[in-house]
């Protein structure tokens, strides 16, 4: 069944088009240059962003705050091996997902801190880089609140990983 969906959905949005006379194969090549003109126009915010995301892993930045900022992201619940994660996650989901596994490899995944990690990296978005992306194709100039919701979207996410991982798994 999974195999043929895609296929059925192409069909029923061509017969669709037939139905409606509308000529679908150049209204789906307007839409596929303007994904193309989109694609484009986020490359310098794209390189951006990861030279950013390269250069605080490198210069050791992240676990420099994560050291400083452990206190405070305890009264959370958060791990202090996990501050450098909730600190990156919402800069970068790969440097995120590398960070994760570096974790989850040492500590392992059963462990407190695989399982706080593992829920992390599920329970959150790459914000900062989201909108980023975004507001940078969109010309975006002033995003007032957004940046501060997302960052406490993400705290709420990781605390609640942290309580949850708790619950769940009080043994550990």
């Amino acid at each position: 069944m999974q195999a043929t969906l895609i296929p059925l959905l192409l069909a029923a949005i061509g017969l669709y088009g037939l139905y409606k006379h509308v000529d679908v194969f150049p209204v789906f090549l307007r839409g596929a240059q303007k994904g193309l003109q989109t694609a484009v126009g986020i490359v310098p915010t794209l390189v951006g962003m990861l030279t950013v995301v390269y250069m605080l892993r490198a210069s050791g930045a992240i676990d420099l705050a994560a050291g400083w900022l452990a206190p405070l992201f305890g009264l959370f619940g958060i791990p202090k091996d996990c501050v450098a994660l909730a600190l990156l996650k919402p800069i970068s989901g790969g440097g995120g997902l590398a960070l994760g596994s570096e974790l989850i490899g040492r500590y392992g995944p059963d462990s407190y801190i695989g399982r706080v990690t593992a829920v992390m990296l599920g329970a959150s978005e790459t914000s900062l880089y989201t909108i980023s992306i975004y507001g940078g194709h969109l010309g975006l100039k002033q995003m007032r609140y957004a940046i501060p919701a997302a960052l406490c979207a993400d705290l709420a996410a990781f605390a609640a990983s942290a309580a949850l991982v708790r619950f769940y798994f009080p043994h550990i």
